[in-house]
């Protein structure tokens, strides 16, 4: 059993994906606790992996997100591959910390500061910028590098620095400036 805080169709608002329709399985909980998180993951409901797979299931996209919270918290390679069955892409949005299962497709990976990375492949580094120093995030092995504003409040701020910084791209919440889920 799995403890799912919400599943919910809606696009990809962040990051390489933007704009494309998904599947959002947002499992509870988490194991760091930043201060500018936006999601409210603590509450959640357990579901077994055939119950995640049928709710998943009921939307026509292929793309499905694991998110949280820490997805990394609760999933495996039995979940994943029983998506794979159902003819699902599945991306993940971690911090990093726990190790992934290999067979997921896209791997998205949002450091945050003093938290150690444990993940053998990332296609995506997402930051949230909030003034620190992410020159490190470089140094993670990915294809693509992505700095985010928070809760878009300091977008000018994310912009000037990429103009500086030329290697991170901008991602937006387009979901939150478009007010979708």
């Amino acid at each position: 059993m799995r403890r799912i805080n919400e599943i919910f169709y809606s696009l990809q608002g962040e990051g390489y994906h933007t704009g494309i329709p998904a599947v959002f399985v947002r499992f509870s909980g988490c194991n760091l606790r930043c201060p500018f998180c936006d999601t409210q993951h603590e509450e959640g409901t357990l579901m077994s992996d055939e119950d995640i797979v049928m709710e998943v299931a009921k939307y026509s996209t292929q793309v499905v997100i694991l998110t949280g919270g820490e997805p990394g918290l609760w999933i495996d390679e039995k979940l994943v591959d029983a998506l794979h069955h159902e003819g699902k892409y599945v991306c993940i949005e971690t911090n990093g910390t726990c190790l992934l299962p290999e067979n997921i497709d896209w791997v998205t990976c949002s450091p945050k500061e003093g938290a150690k990375i444990n993940l053998d492949r990332i296609d995506e580094v997402k930051v949230v910028y909030v003034g620190q120093d992410v020159s490190a995030y470089l140094d993670l092995s990915a294809s693509h590098y992505f700095l985010q504003p928070c809760s878009c409040a300091n977008t000018e701020e994310v912009i000037a620095y990429i103009l500086q910084h030329p290697e991170w791209r901008l991602s937006l919440q387009t979901h939150k400036l478009l007010q979708i889920p």
